[in-house]
């Protein structure tokens, strides 16, 4: 498979003293379940890889198979089973009771370890002498979902991020559901927690989040299972991301009115279920601060009243000097109305 032709889109620019100083190009779109473009800006057909951004539609299976029942989850295991949890004690302590609900342990999870994105949390951490585990890796409730779904399910837990597996072939089927034949079984990579990631058109991924929160087209089992998994997120965010991010903050601010998740390497997707609409981002770079700022300028676009999140705006430096700003490019400042 050859690389697509990347064709640059400026979407957002950082000044220092009057000046341009950086520029980062790339694509969004907002879309109606029916797959028509609201607005959008950039090659929204090329596919990229979601990556963590779609964890909603890789949690529908544990709601599906009736996992999520049998073991009693709620609201709280729902949201982080959709999450890139900051890996707060709280977040880890989850994870492992989710597990023991399947009498599984941390030793059952795939995904590797890495320190927590909480600072505090790291230094806790540390400060005990302790090392980071499975547990704290960002994509933990992830993977203990996936693990519960196998356990209830009578599939192995081993091997259960092959490809092949049929708890990934769940997955897959989710997505061709959603996505059509936008969805090429063989377009896929291996995710930083090494799950399967398929690679998506951004104008695709944004329809499905609008089909995802509006219901339209689904089966009513289907639409059920979505609603109710997007109600865990929105009545939980602090387990969706944690302290300080943009997913807790904004769905914190704005309760029942965004929906929303962040990607690696410069993905955002999410929704507003009172308009369903879906939105997707990608910025070419993979950089988080350009998907914030493009995200923030989506929200503050179709939710009234909403603010920014401090993603878009003055820039200052150590001392508190104003150096610059942070601001839509051209393209999609228009393709915004902005």
């Amino acid at each position: 498979m050859r690389a697509p032709t990347v064709t640059s889109t400026s979407l957002v620019e950082l000044t220092r003293g009057g000046h341009v100083e950086s520029v980062h190009t790339g694509a969004f779109a907002v879309c109606k379940a029916n797959g028509q473009i609201v607005t959008s800006a950039g090659d929204i057909n090329r596919a990229v890889f979601p990556r963590s951004a779609i964890k909603a539609l890789q949690c529908l299976p544990l709601v599906e198979t009736g996992a999520a029942d049998a073991y009693g989850f709620g609201d709280a295991e729902l949201a982080i089973a959709c999450a890139s949890h900051s890996g707060t004690a709280g977040h880890a302590d989850l994870a492992r009771a989710m597990l023991a609900r399947a009498g599984q342990t941390p030793a059952a999870l795939a995904c590797g370890g890495h320190d927590p994105m909480h600072e505090a949390s790291a230094r806790e951490l540390a400060r005990r002498g302790e090392r980071f585990s499975a547990l704290h890796n960002n994509c933990s409730g992830k993977h203990a979902g996936m693990v519960c779904t196998c356990v209830h399910a009578g599939d192995p837990v081993a091997g259960y991020l092959d490809v092949r597996h049929p708890h990934q072939q769940r997955i897959a089927k989710v997505l061709h559901d959603f996505c059509g034949d936008a969805f090429k079984a063989d377009h896929f990579g291996i995710d930083g927690c090494s799950a399967p990631n398929w690679a998506l058109p951004v104008q695709t991924m944004a329809k499905a989040f609008a089909v995802y929160v509006s219901g339209d087209g689904l089966s009513p089992d289907r639409r059920r299972a979505t609603t109710r998994i997007v109600k865990a997120c929105m009545a939980r965010p602090d387990m969706v991301a944690g302290p300080g991010r943009m997913d807790t903050t904004a769905m914190t601010a704005l309760p029942g009115r965004v929906f929303m998740k962040t990607g690696a390497e410069g993905v955002y997707c999410g929704a507003f279920p009172d308009l369903s609409l879906g939105f997707a981002v990608k910025i070419d770079d993979g950089a988080k601060r350009a998907a914030e700022a493009v995200t923030e300028a989506i929200i503050t676009k179709y939710v009234a009243g909403a603010t920014g999140f401090g993603a878009l705006g003055v820039t200052r430096n150590w001392v508190g000097i104003e150096t610059g700003a942070t601001r839509l490019a051209d393209p999609a400042r228009r393709a915004l109305g902005l």
